[in-house]
């Protein structure tokens, strides 16, 4: 009966003192509340229950999704949906969790709402919404970066970005007022240009048969119109059909005759 009760309290203990670490994830050993420097990924790891514990954190990239106003240079409140990408770096998981805590989002939410103030305040209202915006993600992303660093080091961020930008009411009319006078502005200048294209064809056609019709009047002298009445003549006369021809001895006057 002995054999049984301590083979059964045997087979708890082992069973509650592995913790199994599955892809994308990595777990560090806590013992009498030290953590240790080995990270294990990807297997089993056996622990004493009553002295230690196992911490398993994920090493995938996160998603820290925050619903923030922003301040601009000229005093707005900007409303944007923000997405901050971070994952942890594996080898550094111990020195996160000892400096910072499991906790360690809100840390990082809190670094995001200093380094996003300080930054967007150097801006306008309407540069978070044109394309102005990736410069100010990649700002607070550099002064994030620093400011983690001094608190702990092993958290990589990847990417902050401002999504849904909602820019107060008067001012995004006034923005969508500017873009339309800019683009009837544009559209004007084009038709302008259409015109004045239009005006220099007509131009440059009228001077050409301008100058072909004085071309053509300087070259028709008495001798020349001489010529073609005779060449004219003499393909008549080589007709068949019978013709009344009345001239002057210079230029002939056909009419035509039935037979």
């Amino acid at each position: 009966m002995k054999t049984k009760t301590l083979l059964f309290i045997s087979t708890i203990l082992l069973f509650t003192s592995c913790a199994v670490i599955r892809p994308g994830e990595a777990g560090v050993k806590m013992t009498l509340g030290k953590f240790s420097g080995d990270v294990a990924t990807q297997g089993t790891i056996f622990y004493n229950p009553i002295t230690s514990k196992v911490i398993k954190e994920s090493t995938q990239t996160n998603n820290i999704k925050l619903i923030l106003n922003l301040p601009s240079k000229e005093g707005l409140s900007v409303k944007s949906e923000i997405s901050i990408l971070y994952r942890l770096e594996q080898n550094k998981i111990p020195s996160v969790l000892e400096n910072l805590g499991r906790d360690y989002e809100s840390i990082i939410t809190s670094v995001f709402r200093s380094a996003s103030s300080d930054v967007c305040a150097q801006f306008f209202a309407k540069d978070m919404h044109s394309g102005m915006r990736a410069t100010i993600e990649e700002e607070i992303k550099s002064k994030m970066k620093v400011n983690l660093e001094k608190q702990a080091d092993g958290i990589q961020l990847i990417a902050v970005l401002m999504k849904s930008i909602q820019l107060p009411r008067g001012l995004a009319n006034s923005i969508e007022r500017k873009l339309q006078a800019e683009q009837d502005a544009m559209r004007m200048e084009f038709v302008i240009q259409q015109e004045k294209l239009e005006a220099d064809r007509k131009i440059i056609n009228a001077k050409g048969e301008r100058d072909a019709q004085k071309i053509l009047s300087e070259g028709l002298t008495k001798e020349i119109i001489k010529i073609r009445s005779i060449e004219a003549f003499n393909k008549l006369s080589e007709s068949n059909n019978s013709k009344i021809i009345i001239t002057d001895g210079k230029t002939p006057f056909l009419i035509e005759t039935e037979e």
